[in-house]
């Protein structure tokens, strides 16, 4: 899908019409760029049927622009207002600390065009003279440069899995292709991805070329890196390069294992192979000439004297050892998940209505959600006044009588204040289902001040969830310092649950902190922090972190049913007990 790269364009819009003082149509090109976004279908579609003049915020003149954008690629209006900045805005502006504003400022002072140029004028001490910025800021930028070089040419789980799975669809509508899958990174779902490596099989056992030839000539194919009769390399048109290997029925069970697993994880694994005098390869187990396994992925598995151990887990971080053992347990899947915990409608910063994503939690077959939008309390984020709460409160049990089955309880996001303390009174918190809780500010403060913090608000009596524990965002803001056993220790003692924030750009609690507060004895909570009605399908991404984490089903919080109405008048934490 383009939506990505057009949306990227339009906000960069918006941006460059800001800095150039221009009125009102930042606001216009910045919320088509929202719409475009949170879309659950391709812009490319709506463009051919026209439909996208009619989203939201997309006016004519935006609607021709954003189809220019579609069938080229670019934008003649975006590229005349780049000749007046001639900066990378998008890539500078990624930088945690960094907004269009210092932007331009360092173009103007320093001539800073792109991240080269910043991070040289950043470890040269030379944005710290700069008057309105500092060293504070500098050092900002520093970190913030860090985290940006880490996920530098990979993108998203969020934006990969989408992408494989259309290009799967659209090669499997064809006759030529009897099965093909991703492996990688991408199956083991890790945060982000380098490539993307697929594994077909062809209808014909001389069909491959003619496979090999249609996933070439798919239309978001940019370059063709490498063409032959079973193995071909391309780069679609967002960068992502993709590996695609046709191979031989009797090994794709091999070759999926193969180029699944991580390095460590494979080496570890055909180890156990020679130690039986065994060969093991990305074409099967062989004894010799004769073939072991290597139609079947887990028939490997099974004859290295191992359960199968799920793609999440091959990262050699003890899975081979627990599979031998017979200690590894079922992992928490996308249909155990019962209800969404954190959820945000337009009464705060969300773009759709109570009963808009409610219907839209029910669809993706949901029994409850739990609206939790923000307070006016937390001054950086418009939100819910005490007496707004109320009639949401009302309007909320007033929807549960005409729902039937599905159950929506009330809740808050709170703020968690520099000292621990929330920022709402334990009267109004004592009113609601669920109270969730997170930091919005004051993000650098000393680990053992971000700890004691983090500990008062997992201690609150009416705190149930922890949300976005470390405030990260992957490539733009690194996570906030603190001792995360003794606040995974204190949860646990509490029983306040910690969350694993679904959002492509969170995906926080990570994989590791997810075993860690699993091995203290700490509830988790998979939330997607649904703004719009597509952002529930953030839910599996959330389902996949839980997994690298050796999540399972009990250890989720919910994967359990929430009764109606539980919780109400409540004096401790309240908890979606089982049926």
């Amino acid at each position: 899908m383009k939506n990505d790269h057009v949306a990227r364009i339009l906000f960069e819009i918006a941006d460059l019409l800001a800095l150039d003082g221009v009125a009102f149509k930042p606001q216009a090109y910045r919320r088509a760029a929202q719409t475009i976004e949170s879309l659950g279908e391709p812009i490319e579609d709506l463009v051919a049927a026209g439909t996208h003049r009619d989203l939201p915020g997309v006016g004519d003149a935006i609607a021709k622009k954003i189809a220019e954008i579609v069938e080229t690629g670019r934008l003649g209006y975006h590229d005349e207002l780049k000749a007046k900045l001639p900066i990378d805005l998008h890539a500078l502006t990624q930088v945690d600390g960094l907004g269009p504003k210092t932007a331009k400022l360092l173009y103007e002072t320093l001539g800073v065009r792109d991240i080269s140029d910043l991070e040289r004028a950043a470890r040269e001490g030379r944005i710290r003279d700069i008057k309105g910025l500092g060293a504070k800021t500098e050092e900002k930028i520093l970190r913030g440069l860090s985290e940006t070089r880490q996920v530098e040419g990979r993108i998203l789980l969020g934006e990969a899995l989408p992408l494989a799975e259309a290009l799967i669809e659209r090669l499997s509508a064809s006759d030529l292709f009897a099965r093909i899958e991703y492996a990688g990174s991408l199956r083991r779902a890790r945060e982000t991805i380098g490539d993307l490596d697929l594994l077909a099989v062809a209808t014909r056992a001389e069909g491959a070329a003619q496979a090999a030839e249609a996933f070439v000539s798919q239309p978001d194919v940019e370059e063709v890196l490498a063409h032959g009769e079973a193995k071909a390399s391309v780069r679609l048109s967002g960068g992502l390069q993709v590996d695609l290997r046709i191979v031989p029925p009797e090994s794709l069970g091999a070759a999926m294992q193969y180029f699944t697993g991580s390095q460590a994880h494979n080496i570890a694994l055909r180890k156990r192979a020679v130690a039986e005098g065994w060969k093991l390869n990305e074409y099967g187990l062989f004894d010799g000439d004769r073939v072991l396994a290597g139609e079947e992925e887990a028939a490997i598995y099974a004859r290295l004297g191992l359960q199968f151990i799920p793609p999440e887990l091959r990262e050699d971080q003890g899975e081979l050892q627990a599979a031998e053992s017979g200690l590894l347990s079922r992992l928490v899947e996308w249909s155990d998940i019962r209800g969404d915990l954190h959820v945000h409608t337009d009464a705060s910063d969300g773009r759709a209505g109570l009963e808009e994503m409610a219907a839209a939690a029910q669809m993706r077959s949901l029994s409850y959600i739990a609206i939790t939008d923000h307070a006016k309390f937390a001054e950086m984020i418009g939100g819910l006044t005490p007496d707004a709460l109320k009639r949401q409160i009302e309007a909320i049990e007033e929807l549960n009588e005409r729902l039937g089955g599905f159950h929506v309880l009330t809740g808050i996001e709170a703020n968690i204040q520099p000292d621990g303390s929330l920022d709402m009174p334990d009267e109004l918190l004592s009113r609601l289902d669920v109270v969730i809780a997170a930091i919005h500010s004051h993000l650098r403060l000393g680990r053992d001040e971000m700890t004691a913090r983090l500990v008062r608000a997992v201690e609150h009596e009416h705190v149930d969830i922890l949300a976005h524990p470390t405030g990260r965002k992957i490539g733009e803001r690194p996570p906030v310092d603190a001792d995360w056993d003794a606040v995974f220790e204190v949860a646990a003692g509490h029983e306040t649950a910690l969350e694993i924030n679904a959002n492509p750009i969170r995906l926080d609690l990570n994989a590791d902190l997810v075993r860690r507060a699993i091995a203290v004895g700490a509830k988790l909570a998979i939330g997607t922090d649904a703004h719009t009605p597509e952002h529930f399908d953030f839910m599996r991404l959330g389902v996949l972190t839980a997994r690298r984490g050796w999540a399972t089903k009990s250890d989720v919080l919910n994967t359990e049913v929430a009764r109606d109405r539980y919780g109400r008048h409540r004096t401790g934490p309240a908890r979606p007990p089982t049926e």
